[in-house]
């Protein structure tokens, strides 16, 4: 009897497991990764719908940043923002590689790979986490009320970090007339429309408001919150990070 007992109970407690599903793993990403690509890129697009595939991971913030340096070659990025292209050029500048190309991925502030292939990226995320302090800041993020609120918990992660605020769009499918991808249909995932400091992370618990209706535009549906080593002309490595939709 006892025996049947503990085995209805083992049964009892995977079923509640079960039935809670999968815990929020927005709040407890294993990796950013922010892809750098431009619509007048022939070799972008292949990196733009694996963005768009990694999106659908739950583990996984995606944030699309196009560029403008390739605008000369005759269609301008109708996405693109300067800030995206001296951000690339800033984490080149800190790893002293001078690798600024497109499509190019960042995985979590410190490790740079092609943006089309899949198993490089999945190495970054496994090469990127063995840095002691990546991503082990526990964020909130949420909507309410008219107000976006971020807040950190108190960590004893080493040094200090920015925290920016990231207006997106999910999907923006873009026809482009001119260029190395005349005539194709792209559509670009997790596009960054803005970015927004919302001020300085020091170790301490700290919460952040934004209004809402101040990222309501170009089509933006969605948030994501980065607090990242460093500042923004010498952008480090990724301390905590969350991403939600705004509706």
């Amino acid at each position: 009897m006892a025996e049947g007992r503990v085995a209805l109970l083992s049964v009892i407690a995977v079923a509640l497991v079960a039935a809670a599903g999968p815990r929020n793993a927005n709040a407890e990403p294993r990796a950013v990764i922010e892809l750098f690509t431009s619509q007048g890129c022939s070799s972008c697009p292949a990196a733009d719908q694996l963005l768009g595939e990694l999106s659908k991971d739950p583990s996984v913030i995606t944030m699309s940043l196009p560029i403008t340096y390739w605008d000369y070659l005759g269609w301008k990025d109708t996405l693109a923002i300067p800030g995206h292209t001296n951000r690339q050029r800033a984490y080149s500048n800190l790893r002293g590689d001078r690798e600024v190309y497109t499509p190019q991925a960042i995985v979590n502030g410190s490790v740079q790979v092609l943006g089309s292939d899949r198993s490089a990226i999945e190495d970054a995320i496994d090469h990127s986490r063995k840095h002691a302090d990546t991503l082990m800041l526990p964020l909130s993020l949420s909507v309410a009320d008219g107000q976006i609120k971020v807040a950190a918990a108190p960590s004893k992660i080493a040094g200090t970090g920015e925290v920016w605020l990231c207006s997106l769009s999910r999907a923006i499918p873009v026809v482009i007339g001119r260029g190395e991808n005349r005539g194709r249909t792209i559509t670009y995932h997790n596009v960054v429309r803005h970015w927004i400091k919302l001020g300085e992370w020091t170790g301490a618990a700290a919460t952040w408001t934004f209004p809402v209706k101040d990222v309501e535009t170009d089509g933006v549906d969605e948030v994501a919150v980065v607090v990242q080593a460093g500042n923004a002309q010498n952008p480090g490595s990724m301390l905590g990070a969350a991403m939600t939709t705004l509706h």
